[in-house]
């Protein structure tokens, strides 16, 4: 009998506890309904604003994706994260509409990140995309990747670099082309550029970009003469002449156009630089007008 009684106690107590603990501090007792109902799984899409330690990669795979800080190290920075139509059902191939359209977007967003035309820089745009897996996942980004390379001229490669490239051309940088001492032979294709410090002698100087109209990659000489002429009026803006046929008396033109490649994606963005073929100069030639830019006599 006694021991009956004892386990009536118990089996109370117990309820009791039970009870106690499913009401205290206001819970109702069910542990489900509270919480928040997690995501729908979705598509990788990488983010903007950080930086890649490896190379930029045509194609981006998620298990390959491993962003840092920019503070440390790296060789690519992303800008920009844009979207293609999702009804898309494969991913662009170079030369596309598409692609060209994403290459324009990155070209904006890129020069708004950096505060000037990137190409005014030793810097290298590129479009990454999502791999065809990725793709089929129902990815439909487009990656804004730029890198800071040794030069750009012909055989550039990229450099690590530490800190972001966030508003680097808006101030004073070793980024920035400026005076530059040609090497090399008479023609275009042997003449190489080579940055110096204004304050040493140099005989050629970066003045801007030209942007060419839509059209196939130059060639021909026939195909150069509009570069040639857009630069050569980008000259003039610069120095402060007038855009007239005094000026080629004053300067040689040199022109540094996107690769085929690089055309073929959208990029028109055309690199200008006077030329000095009868002197060398200290200090810019920014806005010294035709006193300090005079023609050439022989």
């Amino acid at each position: 009998m006694r021991r009956a009684f004892r386990a009536v106690v118990a089996v109370v107590a117990v309820a009791a506890l039970v009870t106690g603990c499913g009401t205290a501090g206001g819970v109702d007792g069910d542990l489900t309904d509270d919480w928040a109902a997690l995501p729908a799984p979705g598509p990788f899409t990488p983010a903007a604003g950080v930086c890649q330690e490896a190379d930029f990669t045509e194609t981006v795979a998620l298990p390959a994706y491993t962003p840092v800080d920019c503070g440390v190290p790296h060789r690519v920075e992303t800008v920009h994260v844009g979207s293609f139509p999702a009804a898309r059902p494969a991913p662009p191939p170079s030369g596309s509409t598409e692609l060209r359209g994403a290459f324009a977007e990155c070209d904006t967003r890129a020069t708004g990140y950096v505060g000037d035309d990137w190409r005014a820089g030793r810097l290298r745009l590129a479009v990454a995309i999502p791999t065809a897996l990725g793709w089929t996942a129902g990815s439909r980004w487009f990656r804004c990747d730029l890198s800071e390379v040794d030069t750009v001229e012909v055989g550039a490669k990229v450099v690590a670099r530490t800190g972001s490239l966030r508003d680097v051309l808006k101030r004073a940088s070793p980024l920035r082309l400026s005076c530059q001492q040609s090497r090399g032979g008479r023609t275009a294709g042997s003449l190489t550029l080579v940055p110096t410090d204004c304050a040493a002698r140099h005989d050629a100087e970066f003045v801007g970009v030209w942007r060419a109209p839509d059209g196939r990659y130059p060639t021909k000489s026939a195909d150069w003469a509009p570069l040639y002429d857009g630069c050569r009026t980008a000259i003039g803006r610069y120095v402060g002449v007038p855009d007239d046929p005094t000026l080629r008396l004053r300067s040689a033109v040199v022109v540094r156009p996107p690769g085929a490649g690089r055309w073929r994606v959208g990029d028109r963005g055309v690199r200008c630089y006077l030329r000095l073929s009868d002197r060398t100069v200290t200090g810019s030639l920014k806005g010294v007008g035709p006193a300090g830019f005079p023609a050439r006599t022989r």
